[in-house]
């Protein structure tokens, strides 16, 4: 490739900004915790690695060769190097950046173009394509088919597709869908009216999760509006480099809220707080869009964020119960939130928190990076799971949907089969007696 068509291909619009790359001193203080480069030990599996190749791509040195692309799909975008940088770098900005870049610059085979448009073009953002799926999913697994396949041996014979398939979300009937578009009042008095974003996937195999996520809210006075016009966030579709359409999801998302007078607007899934609250990045360039953007930001926050900010009504009866927190990347690196979780644990009469080792290392989940990278995966959902068997505790408690899934499945191949919660449904246990 010329010179010439480097230098094109570094300037795309996409690309990572100089200005991001340019704040790496190259000091290393980010490799222990990179869980790549611990698992590898290969400098260009780390993030100093992969911002010298992004910054080699940028200058028109390098092209965006084979190589390069599976150092950069090799991340899993944890952010733990952010939390250890002493320099400022924003390396989630800049592997998202990066990623784009790609997406924008190369032609993929024309089944994985496919499945990409597929996906990240049309399911994620139909209910009716993702009720569909999830009707097909509860068939498999109420049936009795899934019980079958597993216990065969017949998903062996196909690569990895048996430690894939352990990942598979349980679909749970009635879906959520069915509640977007109500409003439910707050008990007692009532404090806060809150928006909850309920996700895509989430009120597939999350449902529950968002049920007891409204009950909280009106718990603690708030009258819950889960706004109807509402679709996915957009956070996997950034992550796999498809920016564009991320941008038509924040865009609706800011249009169905912003209007509606909201003290706050709540989402239960740290992987898509994240991004949520980084829309004015995404639309930095929108001019109808950008202002909104902000003011959407002031409003956004984790569920843990903002039951950590108000007194919350104490729980009458104790749960006594001893659980363990996995800190989920993108809330304590992305959203810097440790502190309000276990504040929350903490108000829960009988509740004993045992703490593990290495909490905010990433448990491998990464969005779909546990399908699409199931050997590494795998291999950092072992070492997971040794710190919270380490602990002794009968639960495990997390603030993330995808950390819920790997772990779910981390606790049954590795574990002693323990629950796998989400912090608000800790509190809604306890709200329940």
């Amino acid at each position: 490739m010329a010179a010439s068509d480097l230098t094109q291909i570094a300037n795309n619009s996409e690309a990572p900004h100089q200005k991001d790359l340019d704040k790496c001193v190259h000091c290393g203080l980010c490799l222990n915790s990179c869980p790549t480069y611990r698992e590898l030990g290969v400098e260009m599996d780390s993030p100093r690695g992969r911002i010298y190749q992004m910054v080699q791509v940028a200058e028109g040195k390098a092209e965006i060769s084979d190589t390069y692309i599976e150092h950069m799909e090799l991340c899993l975008a944890c952010r733990g190097c952010e939390s250890a940088c002493p320099s400022g770098v924003n390396y989630g900005r800049l592997i998202e950046a990066a990623r784009a870049h790609i997406d924008q610059n190369i032609k993929r085979p024309w089944h994985v173009q496919f499945a990409r448009n597929f996906v990240f073009g049309t399911l994620l953002s139909s209910r009716f394509l993702l009720s569909l799926a999830g009707a097909g999913l509860f068939l498999y697994q109420a049936s009795g088919l899934q019980k079958l396949v597993r216990s065969s041996g017949v998903l062996k014979f196909f690569g990895r597709l048996h430690e894939i398939e352990m990942l598979a979300p349980s679909a749970e009937t009635p879906f959520f869908f069915s509640q977007i578009g109500k409003v439910f009042p707050a008990e007692g008095e009532k404090r806060y009216k809150v928006a909850f974003l309920a996700g895509c996937i989430a009120n597939i195999s999350f449902a529950r999760l968002n049920e007891a996520t409204v009950r909280v809210l009106q718990k603690n006075g708030c009258e819950v509006h889960i706004p109807e016009a509402q679709n996915c966030c957009g956070a996997l579709h950034v992550h796999a480099g498809r920016k564009d359409d991320a941008r038509e999801l924040a865009k609706n998302n800011i249009d169905a809220t912003l209007d509606g007078d909201f003290d706050v607007i709540l989402t239960n899934a740290a992987g898509c707080g994240s991004t949520l609250k980084e829309y004015d990045e995404l639309l930095e360039h929108d001019d109808a869009y950008r202002d909104k953007s902000l003011a959407f930001k002031a409003k956004m926050k984790d569920i843990n964020e903002f039951l950590g900010s108000i007194e919350i009504r104490t729980p009458a009866k104790p749960l006594n119960m001893t659980v363990t927190y996995q800190d989920s990347c993108h809330l304590c690196h992305g959203q810097k939130i440790r502190v309000q979780p276990r504040k929350v644990l903490a108000a829960i009469p009988g509740v004993t928190l045992k703490e593990m080792a290495l909490s905010d290392l990433c448990c491998g989940s990464a969005g779909i990076y546990n399908v699409v990278h199931n050997e590494m995966a795998m291999s950092l959902l072992k070492n997971k799971m040794q710190s919270v068997n380490a602990t002794g505790a009968e639960c495990i408690v997390t603030a993330n949907p995808g950390c819920m899934i790997q772990l779910q499945a981390g606790a049954k191949i590795h574990g002693k089969d323990q629950p796998v919660l989400h912090v608000v449904e800790v509190l809604d246990r306890a709200y329940r007696g």
